[in-house]
């Protein structure tokens, strides 16, 4: 691996892109060197603390000669655009999910991509959770035999306010497709989607003809079956579970407290803390090793990040599961 420090520059400044500052900054084989956000004043409070030059402008950071990779942390809409121009530059690129909100001008870009000499990873941090991670390593080492059933079970504390909301492109697109990229991280061909939608807690939620709740069966090409259960409330804390189960046993992972200490008296056994509230906290690791794996990945030519055909992927289950929840029917999928 090279000693010299990997050039970052950030593009976007919001609360991902907080994140991600953070996780450049504890990385000692990585340098901030550029700042873009087109609110100007973010980039600049970001800097200030981590360091870079700033602008307004991302067409700035990859005309520098400045930076040898961007981590993409704007919105969604500017994330084609970004991935391309990053391409142009021979520069590598880590961007946020999703890819976009269109399937159709996710293809537009598929072929540069795929022909890119650059990296191009896409930010499906969960699958560096310690605990998703490991199960999904031992799974694959055959630890409980043929998979036969997976359960992952995501909930938020609350929901996200309603304008982020109304142009989040809905629940399957925003929140399952980090669940259909784990679904795929042990399953990855994916044949038939069915998702049921409901509306249970939120009028916000229901007046931009979205769902609050959410269950979704995949289909695996070898007969596999993957359970999602979403929610866009959980009254104790962030709800993430996973179990994989197969024909000689199973592996769990239970949520995460900010502590082992549990309270025993006269009116509870075993009383614990509240999970995690958000989901920075309990994903803090994944997006640190997620950083981590991409700047090894450009020291060593080797990417074991999420590829755009991940990204790709995740969007057409999270379109399929759309279609699915509006129209009551299975839909058949095609990944390739």
């Amino acid at each position: 691996m090279s000693d010299k420090k990997v050039r970052i520059g950030l593009l976007g400044t919001g609360r991902i892109g907080l994140v991600h500052a953070m996780s450049i900054a504890e990385n000692p084989n990585v340098e901030l060197t550029y700042v873009a956000d087109v609110f100007i004043e973010g980039a600049e409070r970001l800097a200030a603390k981590y360091g870079g030059k700033v602008t307004a402008d991302p067409a700035d950071v990859f005309a520098s000669g400045e930076v040898d990779a961007v981590v993409v942390a704007s919105p969604t809409p500017t994330h084609i655009d970004l991935i391309s121009a990053a391409i142009d530059a021979g520069v590598h690129v880590l961007c946020e999910k999703p890819i976009d909100l269109d399937i159709a001008r996710v293809d537009t870009l598929r072929a540069k991509a795929r022909d890119a000499k650059t990296i191009v990873a896409l930010g499906f941090n969960r699958r560096f959770d310690q605990q998703f991670n490991e199960i999904q390593r031992r799974v694959a080492a055959g630890e409980i035999g043929n998979l036969e059933q997976l359960t992952i079970i995501s909930r938020d504390p609350g929901p996200a306010p309603k304008s982020y909301l109304e142009v989040s492109g809905g629940i399957f697109r925003d929140m399952t497709i980090h669940d259909f990229d784990m679904a795929r991280f042990f399953v990855p061909n994916i044949v038939e989607v069915y998702a049921a939608g409901a509306n249970t807690f939120s009028d916000d939620i229901r007046e931009i003809g979205d769902f609050d709740s959410a269950v979704v069966t995949l289909r695996g090409a070898n007969g596999e079956l993957v359970s999602i259960t979403n929610s866009r409330h959980a009254s104790y804390g962030y709800d993430q579970r996973l179990e994989a189960f197969g024909d000689k046993g199973a592996l769990l992972a239970t949520n995460v407290s900010p502590t082992t200490v549990k309270l025993y008296n006269n009116s509870v056994v075993e009383a614990r803390a509240p999970y995690m509230e958000f989901f920075l906290e309990r994903y803090a690791y994944s997006y640190r090793r997620e950083l981590e794996l991409f700047i090894e990945g450009i020291q060593t030519g080797n990417n074991v990040n999420p590829t755009f055909e991940d990204g790709r992927a995740a969007l057409v289950l999270a379109d399929a599961a759309q279609l699915s929840a509006e129209t009551g029917q299975a839909v058949k999928v095609d990944l390739s």
